[in-house]
């Protein structure tokens, strides 16, 4: 959770926050917070199961996306920043079984597409294009395999400063909190590999590790 966000916002405060909603005007915010059925998740809860069909909007916390890998082992593809939350995928690929959890505690609404659709009705058309190029990006970047593991981990660690990134004096921060593993599963790779990439990164001065 963003220590700065305080416990007691209301779903409209951080619907408010959120940069991919920003394209709605006050008025369509506020009939999407109160359309939002709402709740909240403990870390490692399953906020949709693959066939999950409502509108998710991650509403405070950081969320991830699993499957499972070709060895039928559970395994984190994407962490997601407060947002809407991508609509799964369909046939043929469901047999990964994707699925999205809880990384740290978070707090979910959901309501139908139908209602969504109606809500954002008014929303700009280049606005709305622009929030579903963002969507199709999310599974596009889950299947770039094509590319060495060295340009995965780095496009993977710069679209985590892009959604949980803070900029300081030497660089950017990242507020998320991640294992060696995380980052292996983000990248479809083994964690010793991915430590000899970090550890790589580090000699050439592009990435600081502070404490873990």
């Amino acid at each position: 959770m963003d220590r700065r966000i305080n416990p007691s916002c209301t779903d409209l405060d951080l619907l408010n926050r959120s940069k991919p909603l920003s394209f709605l005007s006050p008025i369509a915010l506020r009939e999407l917070a109160s359309g939002l059925n709402s709740a909240n998740f403990k870390r490692r809860e399953i906020i949709l199961p693959e066939e999950g069909l409502a509108a998710g909007v991650l509403l405070r916390g950081v969320a991830k996306i699993t499957c499972l890998n070709r060895f039928g082992r559970r395994v984190t593809v994407a962490l997601l920043a407060p947002g809407p939350i991508p609509e799964f995928l369909s046939l043929p690929v469901s047999r990964r079984h994707f699925r999205c959890e809880a990384h740290s505690d978070c707090r979910v609404g959901s309501l139908g597409w139908d209602q969504f659709d109606v809500i954002t009705r008014a929303a700009p058309q280049a606005a709305l294009r622009k929030f579903h190029e963002n969507n199709l990006m999310q599974w596009c970047r889950l299947f770039a395999e094509g590319r060495d593991l060295r340009a995965r981990l780095v496009s993977t660690l710069l679209q985590l400063c892009s959604s949980f990134g803070v900029i300081e004096s030497r660089g950017t921060l990242l507020r998320v909190s991640l294992s060696h593993q995380d980052l292996a599963d983000l990248v479809g790779a083994s964690r010793p590999r991915v430590t000899e990439h970090l550890a790589e990164l580090e000699r050439e001065y592009l990435l600081i590790r502070q404490g873990r």
